[in-house]
């Protein structure tokens, strides 16, 4: 069943509803403006990473959270993943952040290599565009005021040709195309032996 765009107006009822204190849960919240949970954590983690449009209500413009929500999971999810992975990665890799993204830079993951460089990990569910090299450049430089030595790793689904001319220019930051492997298995009531198909590379 699809989801309800978030309207302007409801942004607007819910960053109101942020500033209060307590500030409400997303549940509460959600009930008070109309929305999903969900969408409700959405626009806070659009505002947490000041990456969300946010103008006055009056444009009546019509916002996809929930489509916004999903790469938010989507992208969670393959962080979870990666942590607990890391060495698939690079088995030099010693993850440093505690479990979790650094605030307020926002920093998906950050690590540590054999050489005592500190590497900064960033996500993207789709197809990363230069800006998202920029992403990491940021980063790197908030780390270098206390780290002398940074790179920089850049995950992706794809690359477009101007993240891989970026990536030209800045050859402490390494392009990573993540792809998903995915394994059908048969079960059968009626069966005590199952039938597994071959992985499949997607």
């Amino acid at each position: 069943m699809p989801v309800t765009p978030v309207t302007a107006e409801q942004i607007d009822q819910i960053l109101s509803l942020l500033k209060q204190s307590p500030v409400p849960s997303s549940v509460e919240t959600a009930e008070k403006v109309g929305v999903t949970p969900q969408q409700v954590a959405a626009v806070k983690a659009h505002l947490t990473m000041k990456t969300y449009p946010l103008g006055d209500s009056t444009n009546n413009e019509m916002v996809e959270v929930d489509a916004v929500d999903t790469a938010f999971g989507l992208e969670r999810d393959l962080q979870n993943v990666l942590r607990a992975n890391i060495a698939q990665l690079d088995p030099i890799l010693t993850i440093t952040d505690g479990g979790k993204q650094i605030i307020p830079v926002g920093i998906d993951i950050t690590a540590r290599d054999q050489a005592g460089t500190t590497v900064v990990i960033e996500l993207k569910t789709g197809t990363a565009d230069r800006d998202a090299i920029g992403q990491v450049l940021a980063y790197m430089g908030e780390l270098m005021a206390s780290t002398a030595s940074v790179r920089g790793i850049l995950i992706a689904r794809d690359f477009s040709p101007r993240a891989v001319a970026a990536a030209r220019a800045a050859p402490n930051v390494q392009l990573v195309r993540c792809g998903l492997k995915f394994s059908f298995e048969t079960v059968s009531p009626t069966s005590a032996s199952d039938t597994l198909v071959s992985p499949i590379q997607q």
